[in-house]
């Protein structure tokens, strides 16, 4: 699973599968022609999850490194023609006759990629992180209602969103479960990962190693720290006042330019405050880790944890129960969710509102983090200048 290695070994292959009907029955559906566009680690994973669904046909693949598509391509038998690379092997796959695109590439490209896909009139899936930077969050936005015009269907792949015991928690809080709010945390504390090739200063190393570059990252708090963030915006169901964070490059500095931790907090309204916290090194086995929230009321505490025990304490008790399995039966949640809507013809395309909030959530946090001041809501929005990566040496 390569940049998420340390959540899938602590998932047992034992995990509960949440798989309905229509998941072991999609055989009996039209057939979806697919493209992949990103090859990586991430991206060879869960194309064989898109295959193994029986839906669709992987009909093509793009990614920048050849040996990347060759990977895929040997897998699902694709022709020469139809293994693309290059920055603009997307253009290439486009081309193909496919009804749908898996964007799986570094979220400095998601925008472009998925706008490519609207405009050419195929339903996207599309990875998260959606954005680097506040105008592609916009622009994703807006992609989103463009694709309801244009009945496309435009799904972005959270797993928490589609987990069962997250969604009857959430569902019980709204309900009062726990009482009026009074304030919450929010971590996500992991050992780091490791680079794909050799780290140096060559294009080639830096897009291999897209995962430590600020630029096409959006950095740790944007790439991997959504997950928490994003359950704790499914919590608190508005966008917060402000953030005042702090980051730093302590531990792992061999690699990139990015962080290796990030810490501050989330204001919301009535002074609800947030606490975040996030690091991407080994901490000496210090326990818990993994993705965390805790929710804190005046009669009770939602608590949940990616892979682990999701529950409500307090006076309206709810055992909830553990998704070690989260990371797949998530994304094949919302594979075969991805099919139904295109084969039925649902185009509402309820993923991106929520998708865009907290995408821009972390990019509060670390703007607070980079300038060393509050940032707030207001302040963040009226930010209008991109993420510029240096793609010079690239191949096009």
């Amino acid at each position: 699973m390569d940049r998420r290695e340390f959540l899938g070994a602590s998932m047992t292959a034992a995990a509960l599968s949440f798989a309905t009907p229509r998941i072991l029955h999609a055989a009996d559906a039209p057939k979806v022609r697919l493209g992949l566009i990103g090859c990586g680690g991430r991206g060879s994973w869960i194309i064989q999850l898109f295959a193994a669904h029986g839906g669709y046909e992987i009909v093509s693949a793009a990614d920048y490194f050849k040996d990347r598509v060759d990977n895929v391509g040997d897998k699902f038998n694709l022709p020469a023609e139809r293994r693309h690379t290059g920055l603009d092997a997307y253009k290439k796959l486009l081309d193909d006759k496919v009804d749908a695109i898996a964007v799986i590439s570094p979220p400095y490209f998601h925008p472009t990629h998925a706008a490519a896909g609207i405009e050419a009139g195929v339903h996207v899936y599309l990875a998260k992180p959606i954005a680097v930077d506040v105008p592609g969050c916009k622009r994703v936005e807006t992609l989103g209602k463009t694709a309801t015009d244009k009945q496309k269907v435009f799904l972005v792949d959270f797993q928490t969103r589609v987990d069962p015991f997250y969604m009857e928690c959430l569902k019980r809080l709204r309900a009062g479960a726990i009482g009026d709010l009074a304030f919450g945390e929010a971590s996500y504390h992991g050992g780091r990962l490791n680079p794909q090739t050799k780290p140096d200063d060559s294009p080639e190393a830096r897009l291999r190693n897209w995962v430590f570059d600020k630029k096409l990252s959006g950095d740790i708090i944007t790439e991997q720290f959504i997950h928490a963030l994003d359950v704790m915006s499914w919590i608190m169901d508005k966008p917060p006042v402000s953030a005042t964070m702090t980051c730093g490059r302590v531990v792992r500095t061999d690699v990139g330019d990015a962080s290796d931790n990030f810490a501050g907090v989330y204001r919301y309204p009535d002074d609800i405050g947030v606490t975040f916290s996030g690091r991407q090194f080994d901490a000496a086995g210090t326990k818990p880790d993994g993705i965390r929230n805790r929710m804190f009321g005046s009669q009770g505490v939602l608590e949940t944890a990616y892979g682990g025990e999701t529950l409500i304490r307090g006076k309206n008790f709810y055992r909830g129960g553990a998704s070690p399995g989260i990371y797949k039966d998530g994304a094949v949640s919302n594979i075969a969710e991805f099919h139904r809507r295109i084969t039925s013809g649902q185009y509402d395309n309820p993923t991106i509102a929520p998708s865009v909030r907290s995408n821009l959530i972390t990019i509060l946090g670390r703007t607070a983090a980079y300038e060393r001041r509050t940032i707030t809501w207001d302040d963040l929005l009226k930010m209008d200048e991109p993420i510029l990566a240096d793609l010079s040496g690239l191949k096009s």
